[in-house]
Formats: C-alpha cells, structure tokens, sequence
C-alpha cells in the first residue's frame, strides 16, 4: 500500500471508531505500531485533529470532514449482499432504512461496478421474519430506545402462560430466533423472552428509569464475566 493510501486508510479507520489504539490500527492495516504512532504525528503536523496518545487510543475531532466514501468493488459486493440478508431479519423501519442506505452506496460507484455488484452470484434466498413477528421486533425495539415499559403475556418452552411486566433492554438475534432482553419487575432479575412464544405485547406510555444495575450494560458485563469463568 502506498503511503498517501495508507494514511487515508489511518484516517477512515479513526474516524469509524469512538477510540482507536495503536495495535488495532497496526493490524488493520498491516504494519508496525511504531508506523502508525509515525503516520498519527505527520497528520497531525499536516492539520488533521486526531486527539489522543500512543498508549492511550485516538480519535477525531470534531469539525473534519472528508470526501465521500468510495467503495472498491469487493467491499460493495459486500455490502449489497449483507443488506440484501440482513433486511430479511429486521424489523420493516429499519429494513427500509438498510434499503435505503444501500440504494446511496450503488448511486455513487461507477455505472460498472454498480452493474457488478447487482448481479453478483451470490444470493441470499430464505424466508425470513414473518410480519406479526416483524412488526413486534420493531415495536420491542422502539420500546427499548425510548426506555418505555411494556407488559407481556409469555408462554415459555412448556407452553405455561405468564403476565411480565419488563423494561426492555435491547433485542438479540440468534441466526433465526429473535429474543428481549429485559429487566423483569415480577423476578427483579434480567430475563430474556423469545419473539416467537410472545402471545401478546402491550407497549405503555410510561417510562422506565435509567436505573444502574438494571440496565443492558450491566447485563452484558454479567454475562461476559459468566463466560470467562466458565
């Protein structure tokens, strides 16, 4: 790689991330961290503002822009070809929004490439989410954003009914199988529902409280520390 396309590289690769250290951006882009902490010090010369140290990470700052993103070929390949499965798994906003995100990537790459990549030969062929599961997915996860408690009617793996009162957290997806993660009022644990055994979701207009140990954080950091134990 030549070293102006590397610095570019360097430069996409901190503005992508909240901070960046020296040994992920090493491997990134296959050189040395000492090339790095080097290239970081000649751009920051040159007036680009990456905040931070060797040691440390780094970031961009605020007010740099750059020209659009150009893709090469194989990274839109890509690209077309995660949306094109991923929007069969999400909920109708966001696959509408992925849609939309992709039809831009394609409005920009040269008339060929774009011919390319809509007629690449790999295809994602399944049936996806059904819609009452697909619009439940989508309600869950407005929930979620907005920290607005919903009460659910469950039926779990032997088919027992229960009322939950919960705050959802955040939604998982499992290859084919969607699941709330949630902080359940009746247990005061975190609980996790599968989409598919909701018999019903009511959303509420009340908002749960930003609450420390009940939020998804605290849950992931249980769960991380249960796998490095195992």
């Amino acid at each position: 790689m030549r070293r102006a396309d590397r610095l570019f590289a360097l430069v996409q690769l901190i503005r992508g991330r909240r901070l960046s250290t020296a040994a992920w951006l090493a491997a990134r882009l296959e050189v040395s961290p000492r090339t790095v902490y080097r290239d970081v010090a000649d751009l920051q010369a040159r007036g680009v503002p990456i905040e931070g140290e060797a040691g440390v990470g780094y970031r961009l700052g605020k007010g740099f822009d750059l020209p659009p993103l150009m893709f090469t070929q194989e990274e839109a390949r890509a690209l077309a070809l995660a949306t094109q499965m991923a929007r069969q798994w999400l909920d109708p906003a966001l696959a509408l929004a992925a849609s939309d995100a992709m039809s831009r990537v394609l409005s920009v790459l040269p008339p060929r490439v774009r011919t390319e990549v809509e007629s690449q030969q790999v295809v994602a062929v399944t049936a996806g989410l059904d819609l009452v599961l697909a619009e439940r997915l989508q309600l869950l996860r407005e929930s979620a954003q907005q920290r607005r408690r919903i009460g659910l009617r469950y039926r779990d793996q032997d088919d027992r009914q229960s009322e939950r009162q919960v705050w959802p957290l955040g939604c998982f997806f499992w290859g084919k199988v969607w699941t709330l993660a949630a902080w359940c009022e009746q247990r005061q644990d975190f609980r996790s529902f599968r989409l598919d055994r909701m018999v019903s979701v009511e959303p509420s207009d009340e908002r749960f409280p930003d609450e420390p140990g009940k939020r998804l954080a605290d849950l992931l950091r249980r769960e991380t520390g249960r796998s490095t134990l195992a």
